[in-house]
């Protein structure tokens, strides 16, 4: 059986160097391929090189959801910016930075005491 490929939302020839030379990220589906807009970011400890420590998600999600790895996937951080252009100007955040967008709300605002999981 041959494994299945996630098709994002996008087509390839929509995808601009919006943010690019930023590395990767972790981003669930519901971003990614079913196109729901981000309405929470946070940047943590990258896991490897390449790693931003960027995760996006649609706000959505449960943690059901989110405990299904087959949910998320690791995209070039350029990828998230063409899905969702309002993350751009928070990229350069440190890590520790989280970010929310109230639903229906146009802009990102501190996701104040946010604190990730711990493993």
């Amino acid at each position: 059986m041959t494994p299945m490929t996630k098709k994002i939302h996008l087509p390839a020839d929509q995808i601009r160097p919006l943010a690019t030379g930023l590395g990767t990220c972790i981003a669930t589906d519901k971003v990614t391929v079913h196109g729901l807009p981000v309405r929470f970011m946070y940047r943590e400890d990258p896991i490897g090189a390449s790693d931003s420590g960027w995760r996006f998600l649609s706000g959505l999600e449960s943690d059901a959801y989110m405990e299904n790895a087959h949910n998320q996937g690791a995209h070039d951080v350029n990828i998230l910016a063409n899905c969702d252009p309002s993350i751009i100007p928070f990229l350069n955040a440190p890590v520790g930075s989280a970010f929310e967008k109230a639903e229906g709300e146009g802009d990102f605002q501190p996701a104040g005491d946010w604190e990730p999981d711990e493993d």
